[in-house]
C-alpha cells in the first residue's frame, strides 16, 4: 500500500490544480507580485505604496536643485489563511486514480471547497475592518444594467476621477448583473459591440475599458439593523477634513461595518469600518472637507442589503499563496506541492493510509489585502 501511496499523490496533485484552476476567478485579476518563495502559516508581506511627485521648473546652477521630501507608505499580508478540505478514498477508488487516472468526484468537490473560499476571502477585502471601497455606481437594492450601462459608467468615472491606469481593469458581476447586462443592445448587437461573442457565446469580454467576468461568489453586504437613518455630528466644533473617527447622535437602525455614506458639506463617499452602537462610527477614507456640528449622515438608500458587485484595477487588491514549507510536511513520500502555472495559486496534497481507507488532503496558504481601496468601485446591485 505505501507504493500505492507514492503512486497515487502525483496523479492526485495534478487533477487538483487542474480543478483548482477552473473554479477560480478572483486570485487571477488581482495583484499577485509578491508569490515567491515558502512561507509559514502568519508570515507577513510588506506591499510599497509610492508616494505622489511633484513636477518642478529647472533653475540651472552651480548645485542641483532639492528633491521633494517622498513619504511612501505601505501595505501588510499577512498569510494567515490556511485551509483544509478532506475525504476518503476507498481501496477500489484509490486503484482507479492509480491506474487510469480517474479523478474521484468526491477530490473535486473538496477542490471546489478550496477555491470558493479563496474567491470569497477576496471578495470579502471589498468591505472589511480595517479598509473597505467606499467609491460607487448604481443604486443599492437594485440590480444593476436592468435597462443601461449607468451604474457601470457611474463606478468607472470613480476610478478615473481617482487616476487608475487605464489598462488592468475589471468588472466582476454576480449572476443577476450579468443576465441583465446581456439584454442590453450594447453588449449583443455585434454593430455595437464589435463582436459577435454576446450573442453567440453569451459573454460580455472586454468591453468600455474593462475585462467583464461573472462571479457566484460576488459578495452581499447586510446591516442586520436595517438602513441607519436620521444620524447627525455630534461635535460641537464639528470635524475637520481628514478625520475617520466621529461621534454621532438622533439616529435610528444602527450603522454596521459595510455601510456607505455622505456627510452634508462633504462630496466623499465613506464606508463604515467600525461602528460603536449609535454613537460613533469609524471610517475610510478621511472627510474630504470639513463639516459642522449637526450635518447630516446620509447612508445608502437600502443599506440594510446590497450587492458589491466591483470595478477594480489589479492595483487595487494585493493577494499572496505560498507553498508550505518543507519542515510542516509529515509522511515522507505522501506529502507533495505544487503551484499551478495559470492561477497561481499554491496547493498541496496528503495522502495518508487509515483503517481499510485512505485519506486525502488538500491545503492551501494565502493572505491578501486591500491596498489601494481608490482604485476600486462598487457597483451596486
Amino acid at each position: 500500500m505505501a507504493n500505492s501511496l507514492t503512486n497515487v499523490i502525483p496523479q492526485l496533485l495534478a487533477q487538483g490544480l487542474m480543478a483548482l484552476r477552473q473554479q477560480s476567478i478572483m486570485p487571477r485579476l488581482v495583484n499577485r507580485s509578491y508569490d515567491s518563495l515558502a512561507a509559514q502559516s502568519g508570515s507577513t508581506i510588506d506591499i510599497p505604496i509610492p508616494s505622489a511627485i511633484t513636477a518642478n521648473a529647472v533653475t540651472p546652477g552651480t548645485t542641483s536643485q532639492a528633491v521633494s521630501d517622498l513619504s511612501p507608505t505601505k501595505a501588510t499580508i499577512t498569510l494567515d489563511q490556511w485551509y483544509e478540505a478532506a475525504f476518503n478514498l476507498t481501496d477500489e477508488e484509490l486503484k482507479n486514480v492509480e491506474e487510469n487516472n480517474l479523478m474521484p468526484m468526491q477530490a473535486s468537490e473538496a477542490i471546489k471547497a478550496l477555491a470558493n473560499n479563496v474567491d470569497t476571502y477576496i471578495m470579502n477585502l471589498a468591505s472589511s475592518a480595517t479598509n473597505g471601497i467606499s467609491q460607487n455606481g448604481g443604486t443599492a437594492g437594485t440590480t444593476p444594467f436592468a435597462s443601461n450601462l449607468d451604474a457601470y459608467l457611474a463606478a468607472r468615472k470613480e476610478l478615473n476621477n481617482s487616476a487608475a491606469p487605464m489598462d488592468d481593469r475589471y468588472c466582476v458581476i454576480n449572476a443577476d448583473a450579468e443576465a441583465e447586462a446581456l439584454s442590453l443592445e450594447a453588449f449583443q448587437n455585434a454593430a455595437w459591440r464589435g463582436d459577435t461573442d454576446g450573442i453567440i457565446r453569451g459573454q460580455i469580454g472586454e468591453k468600455l475599458g474593462a475585462t467583464w467576468v461573472v462571479d457566484q461568489n460576488v459578495q452581499t453586504h447586510i446591516n442586520a439593523n436595517g438602513t441607519p437613518t436620521g444620524f447627525l455630528v455630534n461635535n460641537g466644533a464639528g470635524y475637520a477634513a481628514d478625520i475617520t473617527v466621529m461621534t454621532i447622535d438622533t439616529g435610528s437602525n444602527n450603522p454596521a461595518v459595510g455601510d456607505i455614506f455622505t456627510v452634508a458639506g462633504d462630496t466623499v463617499s465613506h464606508v463604515v469600518t467600525a461602528a460603536a452602537g449609535g454613537t460613533s462610527i469609524t471610517f475610510t477614507p478621511g472627510l474630504g472637507a470639513a463639516v459642522v456640528n449637526n450635518a447630516a449622515i446620509t447612508f445608502t438608500a437600502s443599506a440594510a442589503a446590497f450587492t458589491r458587485n466591483l470595478l477594480f484595477h489589479r492595483d487595487a487588491f494585493a493577494f499572496a499563496s505560498r507553498p508550505l514549507e518543507d519542515g510542516m510536511m509529515v509522511g515522507g513520500d505522501n506529502v507533495m506541492s505544487n503551484v499551478d502555472p495559470i492561477s497561481g495559486l499554491s496547493l498541496r496534497v496528503e495522502v495518508s493510509r487509515e483503517f481499510k481507507q485512505t485519506r486525502v488532503s488538500y491545503d492551501i496558504l494565502y493572505g491578501g489585502a486591500l491596498v489601494r481601496p481608490e482604485l476600486a468601485s462598487l457597483i451596486l446591485g
